[in-house]
């Protein structure tokens, strides 16, 4: 019996290193550049969810929505590529 649990242990052992911290990075980088947009609209005294896009939109609403947008592209770039 002891001989079948050292095979498992040797296996799992094995395997454990294969794991991927993708989906865990994607969350990290997508929650930072929630925060920044924020920040952002905390910082032109606006906040976040309020304003439409529409023609009346402040124009540092829009610049912060464009950053977002820059941001949250460059996550899925990085974090949802196909890995070999």
């Amino acid at each position: 019996m002891s001989s079948t649990y050292l095979a498992f242990f040797i296996i799992l052992i094995v395997l454990l290193p294969m794991g991927d911290a993708g989906p865990v990075a994607y969350g990290a980088c997508q929650a930072a550049c929630a925060a920044g947009v924020v920040a952002c609209y905390s910082a032109a005294g606006l906040t976040f969810g309020t304003v439409t896009a529409g023609a009346a939109a402040p124009a540092a609403a829009i610049a912060c929505n464009a950053a977002f947008a820059k941001c949250s592209a460059a996550c899925a770039a990085a974090f949802l590529a196909p890995t070999p």
